[in-house]
């Protein structure tokens, strides 16, 4: 995390996890975790502003560690790509 840059960090815990929400207060960019509270908050606390790292330096252009204008959740963004047709019924 740069020195010069200020970071909102909210943490609500959720039963047996805790969410760790980390806000980037220029661009208020917002990201989130969720862990196990018995880490610790300052672990969480990395880990939550490592990820808006990682976020901020992929929509700025860079690439990451993964491709640049990626969709997302691991899947490509290709016209090839077929939607399963859906099935009718009961599901148990």
């Amino acid at each position: 995390m740069a020195k010069d840059r200020e970071v909102i960090i909210e943490f609500l815990p959720c039963g047996a996890y805790v969410k760790v929400s980390a806000i980037d207060a220029a661009t208020g960019c917002e990201v989130s975790i969720v862990g196990d509270p018995l880490r610790g908050e300052a672990a969480l606390e990395d880990l939550a502003v490592q990820k808006l790292d990682y976020v901020m330096k992929r929509r700025a252009g860079g690439t990451a560690g993964g491709t640049a204008g990626g969709t997302g959740g691991g899947r490509p963004a290709s016209a090839d790509s077929v939607t399963p047709p859906r099935r009718k019924g009961l599901y148990v």
